[in-house]
């Protein structure tokens, strides 16, 4: 039975595991195309990040360049929308899009959008959940203690849970991405299919990072059950 569960479980995995590699790769060369074409507006993603608070009445949060590469995201801690150095100073399709998108947080935060407030609420439980969950979980096997096992498999669920949640609150701002990079014609009508390319690959990294937890944990709770 243990053979069997870890044969199934790993078996699982490996398709998923092939799907998060695609969707990285994916969005790296999306994101790295349209890093070439330039914003038809000629707006830079700190411009469009800007114009689209000032819009939305949020003068108070401020847009700061950060290093690395895809490194941009919103901090609802301290209401800061952040942007790499090529999507700050870009004024690429790709540029305006990555800074719709994160200000699209700042615009959910600002409305009391629901799954955000719950994924802040569940960041701290998956954080420390994903940083103790495997050492729980292998412990557990090397000396047959299940209860280990079981409060591993605890907190990787916290952790699958927070990934879950993180889906609709990525969905939700790439839509308003979209939405006010049209209506506010902040890239030209024939930009717009590079935004969606863009935006929908960044997406699909959400979709296979949860797929491959999800199938982890089905994993260790056949190898769990195993045990038994």
């Amino acid at each position: 039975m243990f053979i069997y569960g870890s044969n199934l479980g790993f078996l699982l995995l490996i398709p998923m595991i092939i799907f998060a590699m695609y969707a990285q790769s994916k969005v790296t060369r999306t994101f790295n195309k349209y890093l070439r074409v330039p914003n038809s507006r000629n707006l830079s993603g700190y411009e469009t990040a800007r114009k689209i608070l000032d819009a939305h009445g949020l003068y108070d949060v401020p847009i700061e360049k950060v290093g690395g590469h895809l490194s941009d995201h919103y901090d609802p801690r301290t209401r800061t929308v952040r942007l790499s150095e090529a999507v700050y100073s870009g004024r690429s399709v790709a540029s305006s899009s990555v800074g719709a998108h994160e200000v699209g947080h700042a615009l959910q935060h600002a409305e009391g959008y629901v799954p955000l407030k719950l994924r802040s609420l569940l960041a701290p439980a998956a954080q420390f959940g994903s940083k103790y969950m495997i050492f729980l979980i292998f412990m557990g096997f090397i000396f047959n203690i299940l209860q280990l096992i079981d409060l591993g498999i605890l907190f990787f669920s916290l952790a699958l849970l927070f990934q879950i949640v993180t889906l609709p609150v990525e969905f939700n701002a790439s839509l308003r991405a979209i939405d006010n990079l049209h209506h506010m014609a902040l890239v030209g009508q024939e930009d717009l299919a590079g935004s969606n390319a863009v935006l929908k690959a960044a997406a699909m990294t959400y979709v296979a990072a949860a797929a491959v937890s999800a199938a982890q944990l089905f994993r260790f709770i056949l190898l769990r059950n195993a045990r038994r």
